[in-house]
This record gives C-alpha cells, sequence and structure tokens, in this order.
C-alpha cells in the first residue's frame, strides 16, 4: 500500500473496506503512545470529539466524532500489540459489524508507516451501504492529524 495518506475504498456484496497510509517521521512507540492515550485524541486528532475509557486489550471505549457527535460508539479493543497493532470492533456479526485496525511499521531509519484499514462486514451492509458516508476525506485527515502530532512530538 502506498504510504501517500490518499485513503482507498474497496466494497463487495457483504464486505466494505477504507484505508490510508502514511509515512511518519516518529517512531513506532511515539505513535503507539498517541493511539492509546484516549483523553488527547481531541487535541490533535480533528475527526473526533471525545473518547473515554482506557484503550488496552480487553477495554471497552467510547468514542464521539464531529461527522456524527450525537451518536457514541462503544469499541471494543480486541488486539493491542505495543508499538505495533492496535484493533477495535463495534456491532455483531453477522447483522452489520465494524473493525478498525491500527497498523505500525518501523522503517530501517526509525521511521515508521501508519496504515489504518475499517472493514464493515455483515448481512445489513448491502441495506445500508448506499447511506453510509464517504469515510475516505475522514480517514485522510485523521492520518495527517496524527502524522503532524506525531512529528511534533518527537
Amino acid at each position: 500500500m502506498q504510504t501517500d495518506g490518499k485513503a482507498v475504498k474497496t466494497k463487495g456484496a457483504f464486505r466494505m473496506s477504507v484505508a490510508v497510509s502514511i509515512h511518519i517521521k516518529a517512531t513506532p512507540e511515539r505513535i503507539w503512545a498517541i493511539l492509546t492515550d484516549a483523553s488527547a485524541f481531541p487535541r490533535w486528532n480533528s475527526t473526533v470529539k471525545e473518547v473515554s475509557g482506557v484503550i488496552a486489550l480487553g477495554q471497552t471505549i467510547s468514542l464521539k466524532t464531529t461527522a456524527d457527535p450525537k451518536r457514541t460508539f462503544n469499541l471494543k479493543v480486541t488486539k493491542a500489540d505495543p508499538g505495533k497493532m492496535l484493533v477495535w470492533q463495534d456491532g455483531a456479526a453477522p447483522m452489520f459489524k465494524g473493525v478498525r485496525s491500527y497498523t505500525i511499521s518501523k522503517r530501517a531509519d526509525g521511521s515508521s508507516d501508519f496504515t489504518m484499514v475499517e472493514t464493515f462486514t455483515g448481512l445489513m451492509l448491502p441495506m445500508i451501504a448506499g447511506s453510509l458516508p464517504d469515510f475516505r476525506p475522514v480517514f485522510e485527515r485523521y492520518a495527517a492529524d496524527l502524522k503532524a502530532e506525531a512529528e511534533r512530538t518527537s
């Protein structure tokens, strides 16, 4: 995947994914620290209004976005491999589920490639896909915000 910060969307009958990758001049540890500091999210991330809870394996966090500030997403952290991968999800299979994964890959020079992928699956997807917003601009902003924060504080 390219690391230019441009999001891509793929779509099938019961599966839709949006992904973005970006090169960040910061260590994986620095990026991880930013991604797991729930209280600081609204300060650096223009797509997030509020996050509460602890971003750690097995925990549930509550998240409100700027795109839909009246809705609260309750997300279960299902994987946390410090400095490498973070995964959270909402919903229940087989009807509708969203899984977001964050992957951090270290480059030889100590900088990182960051990838964020959200995959929506379920029997209801074909019925609601048309009402879902285009997530690509939001993903691009999220990645750009993370890059700016990580490089600013490195």
